[in-house]
């Protein structure tokens, strides 16, 4: 994980080394090291930072996803972003909402619930590492779901009379279409029967067509669209 940006952070909050330190529960020349990327920033400081400087979640080091995230822990990981679904969790360590989306990208099963509160991340963190995401969908092959999730999206905006996000939605679609995967995928319901597969394949919206997913997800069935 980098930690070059948390110079830039202390200051803009105008803060020393030794300030920042102390609020830390560190040592200045451990936290120099800190800025200098030459030390780990661990799960303890990150929660200080949080608590001291109130951290926005786009302004956290984005990771890579564990490959076995368990549901409960995504739900945790949406809740802490402030996604009212899931806002009874215990709040835990914040997650960069890129890391937060591409979890629920690479699922195999993915709850509807879960899959519901997707589109919602990117309305609330429009400003997300987009480069980082970009690159590692396509990594993963996961192109397809992040371009419905953004059709998903543009549609809400458009919905809730947001023009400026609609617009920016459907530039960041177009850009991602190059990409786009001929094999048919799903929204992380790979378990699905083949009559299943079949029935969607018919009924399917026509952003989900566009995708290739076998997918019943439309606006309508998301709570925070108008």
């Amino acid at each position: 994980m980098s930690t070059l940006w948390l110079r830039d952070l202390r200051r803009k909050k105008g803060w020393t080394q030794e300030q920042t330190a102390k609020k830390l529960g560190l040592s200045q020349p451990y936290l120099s090291l800190l800025e200098q990327g030459r030390r780990p920033l661990t799960k303890r400081v990150l929660r200080k930072l949080q608590r001291h400087a109130d951290l926005p979640a786009t302004e956290l080091p984005v990771e890579v996803p564990a490959e076995h995230t368990t549901p409960h822990q995504l739900a945790e990981a949406l809740g802490a972003l402030g996604y009212p679904g899931f806002a009874y969790l215990k709040r835990r360590t914040l997650w960069h909402p890129a890391q937060v989306l591409l979890t629920g990208l690479q699922q195999r099963n993915l709850e509807a619930r879960l899959a519901e509160a997707l589109p919602w991340v990117l309305l609330h963190y429009p400003n997300l590492n987009w480069a980082w995401l970009f690159d590692r969908s396509r990594l993963k092959d996961l192109q397809n779901r992040l371009g419905f999730v953004l059709a998903l999206t543009r549609q809400v905006a458009e919905r809730n009379g947001d023009d400026a996000m609609a617009v920016k939605f459907s530039e960041l679609e177009q850009q991602l279409d190059g990409a786009r995967l001929a094999k048919e995928d799903t929204l992380g319901r790979e378990s699905m029967t083949a009559a299943e597969r079949r029935w969607l394949r018919d009924r399917r919206s026509p952003a989900a067509q566009h995708w290739n997913l076998l997918t019943d997800l439309v606006p309508e069935q998301l709570p925070y669209a108008s």
